[in-house]
C-alpha cells in the first residue's frame, strides 16, 4: 500500500479515528488541514503521522455566500506544495464542499472523496453555482464513499456515479456494555441521548417526550440525561425548568469523546429525535452499549435501526409517539433487554469498526490497481 495523504479536519474524531486506524494497519498516511490540532493528547497519539496544517481560524472559513466560501481556494498553492513534497499515491478529501473542492482542483489522480452530510444534503441546494461546483468536484473523483445510503442516494440526484457505502463503525472494544458509578441513584430509570444541543437534533422534542412520560407515571423514578454542549444549552434548561422536570434532568456539557461510553451505561433508554441526521453513529453507539434505541424517521436514522428489534422508530415530530415507545421500554424491562442484546448483534453484523476500515483499504488498492487513475 503506498501513501495516503488525508484532507479532513484534524480535530473531527471522525478523522483522527481514520487516521490512526489507517496507520495502525503499517499504512503511510499524512494530512492536510485547515485548522491547528487543538487537544494535545490527540498529538501524542497521532505521534508520527505527518499533519499539515494552514493554521486558519475556522470561524471564518464557515460563510454561506459564494464569495467567501470560495476563499477555500486560497490554500490549493499550500496542498500542491505539500503533495510535492509528501508525494503521496492517493489524496482522500472528506467533505466536498471544502476538502473536496481543493482536492478535485489540484487535479490529483487517483483523488478519492468522502461526503459527510451537509456537503451532500445542503450544500448543492444553495444556488445554481453550488450545485454545478458540487457536480464538478464529485465528477474529479476517481472514487466516491458515504457512510449511509440515503447520502449515497442524495448524491446521485446530481451525478450518475457508482457510490460505495463505508459506514463509520463502531468499536466494539469501548462500546460495550459495562457497570459505571451513574450521576443518578441506582434504582434510576434514566432516559437520554449523546448529541449536540443544535437545532437539527431535536432535544427539544426528546425534553417534551420525557415530560410526557413523567407526567402519565409520577411514581417512576425517571430521570433524563443529556450529554453534550452546543448552543441550545441555556434554552434546554430554560425548557426543563418550565416544564418542571429540572430536578429529575441532569446536562452534562460536552465531555471527551473517550467518556461516552461511561454516559451511554447510564442509561436505560437512548433517544435520537433528530430533525436531520445523515447517518446515526451515535445510535449505533448506544446500540453497542446493549441499549435499546427510540429514533425519528429521517435520514440515515432508519438504517442504523431494526424497528421492532433493536428499537423503535417514530414519525419525526410525533412526540406523543415518542413518548409511547420511551415508555413501552421503560415498563417492558425484558423486551428492552433484547433489543438491546439484539442491537449489539446488529452493530457487530454491519457496523464493526475494523470491517469498515478493511473495506476502505480494499478501496485503496482497487483504486492503485487502475492505470487510468495514475
Amino acid at each position: 500500500m503506498g501513501k495516503i495523504l488525508i484532507l479532513s479536519d484534524i480535530n473531527s474524531i471522525h478523522t483522527i479515528r481514520w487516521v490512526k486506524s489507517l496507520s495502525n494497519r503499517g499504512m503511510d498516511v499524512s494530512v492536510f488541514s485547515f485548522t491547528k490540532l487543538k487537544n494535545e493528547k490527540t498529538l501524542n497519539e497521532l505521534n508520527g503521522i505527518k499533519i499539515y496544517t494552514a493554521n486558519h481560524d475556522k470561524s471564518i472559513l464557515i460563510k454561506k455566500d459564494v464569495k467567501k466560501w470560495f476563499g477555500y481556494t486560497r490554500f490549493l498553492g499550500m496542498l500542491k506544495r505539500v503533495i510535492k513534497e509528501y508525494q503521496p499515491d492517493i489524496l482522500h478529501a472528506h467533505y466536498v464542499s471544502s476538502y473536496g473542492l481543493l482536492g478535485a482542483l489540484s487535479n490529483f489522480s487517483p483523488f478519492a472523496l468522502s461526503i459527510w452530510g451537509s456537503d451532500v444534503f445542503i450544500f448543492p441546494k444553495r444556488s445554481i453555482i453550488h450545485r454545478m461546483v458540487f457536480k464538478y468536484i464529485l465528477n474529479r473523483a476517481n472514487a466516491v464513499f458515504s457512510t449511509s445510503k440515503v447520502m449515497a442516494k442524495e448524491a446521485n440526484k446530481y451525478i450518475k456515479k457508482q457510490i460505495e457505502v463505508i459506514p463509520f463503525g463502531i468499536d466494539l472494544n469501548k462500546f460495550r456494555k459495562m457497570q459505571v458509578d451513574s450521576v443518578f441513584g441506582k434504582d434510576a430509570l434514566v432516559v437520554g441521548t449523546v448529541k449536540h444541543l443544535e437545532k437539527v437534533y431535536g432535544i427539544d422534542k426528546l425534553i417534551r417526550s420525557f415530560y410526557l412520560v413523567k407526567k402519565r407515571n409520577p411514581d417512576l423514578p425517571l430521570k433524563l440525561l443529556i450529554v453534550g454542549g452546543g448552543s441550545l444549552e441555556q434554552e434546554m434548561k430554560s425548557l426543563v425548568k418550565e416544564l418542571d422536570i429540572d430536578r429529575d434532568t441532569v446536562f452534562t456539557g460536552a465531555v471527551p469523546f473517550d467518556e461516552i461510553p461511561k454516559y451511554l451505561n447510564m442509561l436505560d433508554v437512548y433517544v435520537a429525535l433528530s430533525n436531520v441526521e445523515s447517518f446515526g453513529v451515535a445510535v449505533l453507539e448506544a446500540s453497542a452499549c446493549e441499549l435499546p434505541v427510540v429514533v425519528s424517521d429521517v435520514g440515515g436514522l432508519p438504517e442504523v435501526v431494526i424497528n421492532n428489534e433493536t428499537g423503535f422508530i417514530v414519525p419525526n415530530g410525533n412526540i406523543d409517539k415518542a413518548a409511547e415507545s420511551i415508555e413501552f421500554l421503560i415498563k417492558n424491562s425484558d423486551k428492552a433487554e433484547k433489543m438491546g442484546r439484539n442491537g449489539r448483534e446488529f452493530v457487530k453484523e454491519k457496523y464493526q469498526w475494523e470491517n469498515n476500515v478493511e473495506t476502505l483499504v480494499l478501496k485503496y488498492n482497487e483504486l492503485l490497481s487502475k492505470p487510468n487513475n495514475k
